[in-house]
């Protein structure tokens, strides 16, 4: 008797300790990568008052039709951009510092991952700001209510 009990009660233990693994398992998967743990998802409401400055980068071609993380297909034609923490859909006013010239993207991607770089650029986004031979810029971010 005192097997099935013990049989029993370890078969139950298993059982919590999977259910708790695939609660856990399943809680972190998601359309989007999980940000960095120094990070925060910010809402664009709630920074709207706040500009951000920093270099920003394009995407490759290399990445025209792929999925980006919001789950839409990457077109490089589109003004889209990357950001690290900033919600899908929020509209970015970027400002090239240099030449003042300026546009207003929709964060549709997580990036980018380069270390000292605050926003990736559609390559349309990139021609707008007039950036595409640099490759990079100095560039300050304004969300558009």
């Amino acid at each position: 008797m005192e097997r099935v009990y013990f049989s029993f009660r370890l078969r139950t233990s298993t059982g919590c300790v999977l259910a708790l693994l695939l609660t856990l398992a399943w809680s972190s998967f998601g359309d989007a990568p999980a940000p960095p743990a120094n990070s925060r998802r910010v809402n664009a409401r709630q920074d709207s008052s706040k500009a951000e400055t920093g270099v920003a980068s394009f995407y490759s071609t290399k990445f025209h039709g792929r999925q980006t993380a919001n789950g839409e297909i990457f077109d490089m034609h589109q003004l889209t951009a990357a950001h690290p923490r900033l919600a899908f859909g929020t509209r970015v006013k970027v400002t090239h510092v240099e030449n003042k010239r300026s546009v207003t993207v929709r964060i549709n991607d997580r990036g980018p991952f380069v270390k000292g770089r605050v926003i990736d650029l559609s390559l349309a986004a990139a021609e707008e700001l007039q950036m595409v031979k640099a490759g990079i810029a100095q560039v300050k971010l304004e969300i558009v209510e």
